[in-house]
């Protein structure tokens, strides 16, 4: 009987963890608990969130345009739905953390104005302790960063906009 009342926590347990993961922004969790030599539970709590992500501008975009519309002006109106439609767009080949600099401190490797060649590191994304250098996939001039440093990305998530 007294596995069967250590077992009851585990309702809550499972509740904490989903709690952890929609307050902290994650898209998953998973944990092994060990209560005896054949006795364990093995949990997974997941969450899709590039749905989420895509219906949140969706709905943000379309509820304040009219009262934005008096206020801004049209291509800023378009600025929310824009970047990833756009053709210079540079989309994130993976989930990970944003970082503009090689090093905290060091210069960025590029800013709003700046000229890169194809190939040129634009930025790198951490991944699972990974620093994956972001090459250009064309030459241009980078017209818009849309990350800020430090910022978790997921997959296929603007990043910067070259013309």
């Amino acid at each position: 009987m007294t596995k069967k009342t250590s077992h009851e926590s585990d309702v809550s347990f499972i509740q904490s963890l989903a709690e952890l993961l929609r307050e902290n922004d994650l898209t998953e969790l998973q944990v092994k608990r060990d209560y005896g030599e054949n006795d364990s539970l093995n949990v997974r709590v997941s969450r899709q969130a590039p749905a989420v992500v895509q219906a949140a501008p969706v709905a943000v975009a379309t509820a304040p345009a009219p009262v934005a519309a008096a206020a801004a002006t049209a291509p800023a109106a378009e600025a929310p739905s824009d970047p990833s439609a756009h053709p210079g767009a540079v989309t994130s080949p993976m989930v990970g953390t944003v970082y503009m600099a090689a090093e905290p401190g060091a210069a960025a490797f590029v800013s709003v104005g700046t000229t890169v060649a194809e190939g040129d590191t634009i930025l790198i994304i951490e991944a699972m302790k990974t620093m994956n250098h972001i090459p250009s996939p064309k030459a241009g001039t980078i017209k818009r960063i849309l990350v800020e440093d430090g910022a978790p990305v997921e997959f296929g998530a603007p990043l910067v906009i070259i013309e």
